[in-house]
């Protein structure tokens, strides 16, 4: 895979006013229409207003600049939540990929590690939530303000006080999976923001949620693309904690 590095000069500051180490963007998929990154956690998706901090967006503008190409937003993810991020090249691929994003075309699968062990193996969860600031609040249909969430999952591992869950979405909501699993009492892990009871968590320093799976129709061909993104170290070594320990052979 190709990186794609920090420019000189970068200097983003984090929340505490420290300057974090650089951090690489790995091209997961590129052609001439689309190119699909690996955006680490903690790094945003796209700039933030008023302020100078890098992006993946900036990164990869930087980058395309030199072959004289540029890029444009078609999804986001969460600054917490690493994974894959599509992006397009040219304003007429990145309208064919929003269509289909605006109709829930697009498979897009998460994978969570949420406090507990779940009733059922799998399931839909279906929620309405009503956007307050900056927050996602769970509430009920008849509310002329609220939006239709779904989701569907499957547990893929039991760990210690918690599971592995492989999640697809089915409508994109802003923190979705988070608010979802967080109003059936299965917080994701290091979700601060949802469950301030997280910020205790010592074993990953943000949420543990990661944009594994994306498939959709290609922009120009209509051919489909698949792209498979691994879990980064942070949360392979949480799963690594949190695993049960091995039966001593009798």
């Amino acid at each position: 895979m190709r990186k794609i590095r920090r420019q000189p000069g970068q200097r983003p500051e984090n929340r505490a006013g420290r300057q974090p180490r650089s951090r690489d963007l790995f091209v997961l998929y590129e052609d001439d229409a689309i190119i699909a990154l690996n955006k680490p956690a903690k790094l945003l998706a796209v700039p933030a207003e008023n302020s100078s901090a890098p992006s993946a967006l900036s990164l990869l503008s930087a980058e395309l600049r030199h072959k004289r190409q540029r890029a444009f937003v078609v999804h986001r993810i969460d600054r917490y939540t690493s994974g894959i991020l599509l992006f397009a090249k040219t304003w007429g691929d990145r309208e064919a990929l929003v269509r289909q994003f605006l109709e829930h075309r697009p498979v897009r699968q998460y994978l969570a590690v949420v406090r507990g062990h779940l009733e059922s193996k799998e399931g839909t969860l279906v929620h309405h939530f009503r956007q307050e600031g900056m927050f996602q609040k769970v509430t009920r249909p008849p509310d002329p303000k609220a939006t239709r969430a779904e989701l569907r999952y499957s547990v893929e591992r039991l760990l210690r006080g918690a599971s592995l869950v492989r999640v697809s979405l089915v409508t994109g909501l802003q923190n979705q999976i988070r608010v979802q699993f967080s109003a059936i009492g299965h917080p994701v892990i290091g979700d601060r923001k949802y469950h301030p009871e997280e910020a205790s968590e010592r074993r990953i320093t943000r949420v543990a949620l990661h944009a594994a799976h994306l498939e959709f129709a290609h922009p120009r061909t209509g051919e489909n693309v698949s792209i498979d993104c691994e879990p980064p170290a942070d949360f392979q070594s949480l799963l690594q904690a949190l695993k049960f320990p091995s039966r001593p052979p009798r």
